[in-house]
């Protein structure tokens, strides 16, 4: 009988059979629930009952199966594992790679051209998108230099890679300062469709922010936001306009902090599938940057945009014009450099911004003229197309009516 009972519950009876022994208690102790054993039906062995076993016991929770410690312990293995295996098949793809690119450039003769860089600027619409902007945009030649460096370093990195030579995508974050209306988000449009042709990224487009678009108003609400803009912005360019409004040095609890952390996590970790592009007032950005260094090494090109002199503005009042398929009759020119003159020393100036008003009401001012004009009696009301292309010296604002308005008057 003894060899065909369990090991466990041997010792069990033999447990509970030292209870009626000398050094016993009063039966009316309760008997210790470890040695609660019970016949099974069908097999006449004896077998362990675990809830019978725990009952009364207030240690009942405390204990596990050993079975439980040895699965959990297993994953923990397996998962030890797992990670390691991922780290060898790392390092392996990473030599496969590396042995491949030597294989492909012993490949290449010594003799093989890389291409023309012509070539690659007409093909990619490189060349394209620069002409537009010397055509679209007066002046700014620090500026249109700045973009024509970083096109040509992005087309030679092209021709690295055709021959398999390293390469490392640079850091194309940027940063635009200056007063408004001097052509900033203009700029932020074209690099985004030189990088777009050139393949750094997906579509190319800008996607505009500002301060109430990226940081919420109560806790909680500022990542979702955050988050939102930059999964708009996801492969092109996300520019964030007057962007030292996002920190906030008088309010440590200012929620503006979290949604720059972010940002400064997507620049460094996503670069490849965003551009940061942030824009502001050349004195409050150095300060923004003081607050947050981390912010300035993130962004590689740092782009100044300077004020437009009155002859440039002049210029872009022209462009302005021949987009509309409006023209300037000889006397309109010279009243119009005059007012842009007087209005330069006016506050709230905008640069382009307001030659683009002045223009919208030298139109205006031309519609009311020609209205009047072929509804007098004396009038054929018949109205040419010359004179519903052509703005005369009368439709232009002038300098006088600056004048008359006051130097603190608030103008368009």
């Amino acid at each position: 009988m003894w060899r065909t009972l369990p090991l466990a519950a041997i010792l069990l009876i033999g447990a509970d059979a030292m209870r009626v022994g000398p050094l016993a208690q009063p039966s009316s102790r309760v008997s210790s629930p470890r040695v609660a054993v019970a016949m099974s039906t069908p097999g006449g062995g004896l077998q362990f009952d675990e809830e019978k076993a725990m009952a009364g016991d207030p240690n009942a929770k405390n204990y596990r199966k050993l079975s439980d410690a040895l699965k959990e312990a297993d994953v923990e293995r397996r998962k030890e594992e797992e990670e390691a295996q991922a780290l060898l098949r790392a390092e392996e793809e990473k030599r496969n790679r590396r042995k491949k690119k030597i294989e492909a450039m012993n490949a290449i003769p010594d003799n093989a051209p890389a291409g023309k860089v012509s070539d690659f600027m007409y093909r990619d619409g490189v060349t394209q998108v620069l002409d537009e902007l010397d055509n679209d945009m007066i002046g700014l030649v620090p500026v249109k230099q700045r973009v024509r460096d970083i096109a040509s370093l992005l087309v030679i990195d092209k021709m690295r890679r055709k021959l398999g030579l390293d390469t490392s995508i640079p850091s194309l974050h940027m940063c635009f300062t200056g007063a408004p209306g001097t052509g900033k988000t203009t700029v932020a449009m074209r690099m985004g469709q030189i990088l777009q042709r050139m393949g750094y990224c997906r579509h190319g487009g800008v996607v505009v922010a500002t301060r109430d678009d990226l940081v919420g108003q109560y806790v909680g609400h500022t990542a979702p936001k955050t988050k939102e803009m930059i999964k708009k912005a996801f492969g092109g360019i996300l520019l964030i306009d007057e962007a030292y409004y996002l920190y906030n040095a008088a309010n440590d609890k200012d929620y503006g902090q979290e949604s720059i952390e972010i940002l400064l996590n997507v620049m460094e970790n996503q670069k490849d599938d965003l551009i940061v592009t942030l824009a502001g007032y050349k004195d409050r950005m150095d300060k923004f940057f003081s607050y947050i260094p981390g912010m300035s090494s993130r962004i590689g090109n740092h782009i100044d945009f300077p004020n437009y002199e009155p002859d440039e503005l002049v210029d872009i009042a022209k462009v302005m014009a021949r987009d509309l398929e409006y023209t300037f009759a000889d006397d309109a020119l010279p009243v119009l450099k005059e007012y842009i003159t007087k209005r330069m020393d006016l506050p709230f100036f905008s640069n382009a911004r307001t030659v683009r008003n002045a223009i919208d009401r030298a139109r205006m001012r031309q519609a009311n003229r020609l209205f009047l004009e072929k509804l007098d009696p004396s009038s054929d009301g018949e109205v040419s197309p010359e004179e519903l292309q052509q703005l005369v010296g009368a439709d232009m604002p002038t300098a006088a009516e600056l004048v008359a308005r006051g130097d603190s008057a608030i103008v368009e």
